[in-house]
């Protein structure tokens, strides 16, 4: 059976979606056929860490928003270009969001019928033979986010070691709770050299009484990569990148996820 798996902050900037990309890829690395939805439709980027060129994109996810296509139309297949059509790796299709700023600010101004989008996931996983549909959500806490989270079978929440984060990661939980998201961890993402990680991860999960799949430090690689292309293909060998597989095998074990 496939599974949903939602990405998501309280705030911008927590490299969230960066991980999206990089986990989906890790897991359709791994043998799953993966399909990966760019919903930050306010500020879209998933598809520039994933190399999908602006020439082959014909349909976005906010066209099948506004009714313009059925969403399949708006996934693509990212195989070939990320190398995974060999030594018998799944595949990863990537659904975008526009980028038009005309489209960004009538979905902004008039948000979108969220309980269409969920009714589609099942048609989606079918078409596209889907072991796992991760969704890359829009930050904070607002209806679409909601009801999406509540369809999902697992929950990530990527958080920095700042107190605005810990605030709203807090009220997320516990929505998450009410919404009896079946797992539920946490990530701590660009956490300063100066500080202890485990001391943060340990922290934070005592407070928040979910569990923390690790605490990531703020790499200067990640930073100039400036999200071109994905960390875990770009430097295969670097601490973070085997950081980002441990977390990838925790999260995609089917264990886990309960409060503490």
């Amino acid at each position: 059976m496939s599974q949903i798996l939602s990405i998501h902050s309280y705030r911008g900037g927590t490299g969230k979606s960066n991980m999206s990309a990089n986990l989906a890829y890790l897991a359709a690395r791994s043998g799953q056929r993966v399909a990966l939805l760019d919903t930050d439709v306010a500020s879209p980027g998933v598809h520039l860490v994933l190399g999908l060129e602006k020439n082959r994109i014909t349909h976005t996810l906010t066209d099948f928003l506004f009714g313009r296509c059925d969403l399949e139309e708006a996934a693509y297949d990212m195989g070939a270009s990320l190398g995974l059509d060999a030594n018998g790796a799944g595949a990863l299709f990537l659904l975008p969001s526009s980028m038009n700023i005309e489209a960004i600010s009538k979905v902004v101004a008039d948000g979108y019928d969220v309980s269409r989008l969920n009714s589609q996931f099942d048609a989606l996983k079918k078409s596209l033979g889907l072991d796992l549909l991760v969704i890359d959500s829009h930050p904070g806490l607002n209806r679409e986010t909601m009801l999406t989270t509540a369809v999902s079978d697992t929950l990530l929440i990527v958080i920095r070691p700042d107190r605005q984060d810990y605030h709203g990661t807090a009220v997320m939980l516990q929505v998450a709770s009410r919404l009896q998201v079946p797992r539920v961890f946490m990530l701590a993402n660009k956490v300063p050299r100066r500080l202890d990680r485990n001391a943060v991860r340990e922290r934070i999960q005592s407070v928040m009484g979910y569990e923390m799949l690790a605490a990531l430090p703020l790499e200067e690689e990640m930073a100039c990569l400036g999200s071109e292309a994905l960390f875990v293909q770009r430097f295969p060998d670097h601490a973070l990148s085997l950081q980002i597989r441990e977390v990838a095998e925790r999260l995609f074990s089917g264990e886990g996820g309960q409060p503490l």
